[in-house]
């Protein structure tokens, strides 16, 4: 089925006037399509990996839609005004993208920090039929201050902020961004639509509690799946996501869907 998939490169406005690179992976007739939404620093291919899943997507018989956030990759936007707000504008942007080429089932997935914008988004959003949450932390403000030497002070300075690729520089206002988000009370939002959580048994970045967290949080329909000895990035381990995330989707969305 893959043959008749083909990649198209091009950006798509957010709602302030960035350019969000993209990457489209579909084949003809196609009503469903999977939104994937990558982690903290990271980008749209996600170093080939998020590539390689869409094209096995495709063998299944889904689109798949890859964007790099505003600031990020090679969108348009400054890194250092990065939000979660903004992260969950931009996903908004992407599902209307997607609707406006005539996909009719919308799922969408995030690794990390991506996996926080899928939850807060899914929960105001009731255009997405299925969300699927890789590594999320659940109290990201929690988690992000304790990476940062420096408490947050005026709205628009800069503060160094430890990632997984290395220290970058985000404004303050971050932080209070964070503050004003409850993941935990969007994903009790998400249902009907199915919910899938997926962790990393030995995550020291984001512990597994989480995903306990989350999933405990939500209703039916939902699963989780800890991943035994992979870490946040699940390294050596993402096929083994991949075949969750697969699985989840034909039992969820079958073909006739």
């Amino acid at each position: 089925m893959s043959k008749t998939y083909k990649w198209s490169k091009f950006s798509f406005p957010n709602d302030k006037g960035l350019d969000l690179a993209a990457l489209l992976y579909t084949g003809p007739a196609q009503e469903r399509i999977v939104i994937v939404c990558h982690g903290f620093t990271g980008s749209k291919e996600g170093g080939g990996k998020a590539l390689a899943m869409a094209e096995e997507l495709g063998k299944r018989g889904n689109s798949t839609f890859l964007f790099d956030f505003g600031g990020c990759g090679e969108s348009t936007g400054s890194f250092a005004d990065i939000s979660l707000s903004g992260h969950v504008g931009d996903l908004k942007s992407a599902v209307d993208y997607c609707c406006d080429l005539g996909f009719k089932i919308i799922i969408t997935v995030g690794r990390s920090f991506g996996g926080t914008t899928v939850l807060c988004h899914a929960g105001i959003d009731k255009r997405v039929a299925g969300v699927s949450c890789w590594s999320a932390p659940a109290e990201p403000y929690q988690l992000f201050s304790r990476r940062t030497p420096n408490k947050p002070a005026a709205k628009n300075d800069l503060v160094p902020l430890s990632g997984e690729g290395g220290t970058v520089l985000v404004k303050s206002n971050f932080f209070v961004d964070l503050k004003g988000h409850n993941v935990i009370h969007n994903a009790a939002l998400i249902p009907p639509r199915p919910l899938l959580v997926v962790h990393g048994e030995k995550d020291d970045v984001v512990p597994p509690a989480n995903a306990e967290n989350i999933y405990q949080a939500a209703g039916e329909p939902k699963s989780i799946k800890i991943i035994a000895n992979a870490d946040h990035q699940f390294t050596g381990h993402y096929q083994k996501v991949w075949q969750v995330f697969f699985h989840w989707l034909e039992m969820n969305f079958p073909q006739n869907s």
